[in-house]
C-alpha cells in the first residue's frame, strides 16, 4: 500500500465532522442572534407587573392592613377594659 490509504482517511474524517459540527454552528449562530430579544424582553417582564401579581399584591397589602387594625382594635379594648376596672376600683 503507498502512502495515499493513510492521507484519505484524515481527510474523510475531517469531511464528515465538518457536516456534522456545521449544525452546532448554526445553533451557535442562531442562539447568538436571539439573546439580545431574550435579554429584553426579560428586562421587560422583571419591570412590569402582570394582572396575577398585582392582585396578589394589592390583597397581601389588604391582609396587612386588616391585621393592624386587629391588633390596634385589640389594643384600644384592653386598655378600655383596664379603665373600667381602674374606674370600678375608685
Amino acid at each position: 500500500m503507498n502512502g495515499n490509504g493513510f492521507r484519505t482517511l484524515p481527510l474523510a474524517v475531517l469531511g464528515i465532522a465538518a457536516l456534522l459540527l456545521s449544525g452546532c454552528l448554526a445553533r451557535t449562530a442562531v442562539n447568538v442572534v436571539t439573546l439580545p430579544v431574550k435579554a429584553g424582553s426579560k428586562a421587560v417582564d422583571w419591570t412590569t407587573t402582570s394582572r396575577d401579581e398585582a392582585d396578589r399584591n394589592r390583597g397581601r397589602k389588604m391582609r396587612k392592613q386588616e391585621e393592624r387594625e386587629a391588633k390596634e382594635r385589640k389594643r384600644a379594648e384592653r386598655e378600655a377594659r383596664k379603665a373600667r376596672e381602674r374606674d370600678e376600683d375608685y
